[in-house]
């Protein structure tokens, strides 16, 4: 399986790579796995929703 950083996924997504950090530390992206201090996200993972913002 193929990985991007919490970087690329940001760049991919565009988000910060702070939102990305977030939303793997609360279990939002599944798949997402912790080595060390960074996270590896799948490459065919989907945005999450943003929990700020509703749908009109």
């Amino acid at each position: 399986m193929e990985y991007l950083t919490v970087k690329e996924a940001g760049e991919k997504w565009g988000i910060t790579g702070r939102m990305v950090n977030y939303y793997c530390a609360s279990g939002r992206i599944k798949g997402a796995v912790k080595k060390g201090n960074l996270w590896l996200i799948p490459k065919d993972a989907k945005k999450p929703e943003d929990g700020r913002r509703k749908g009109r």
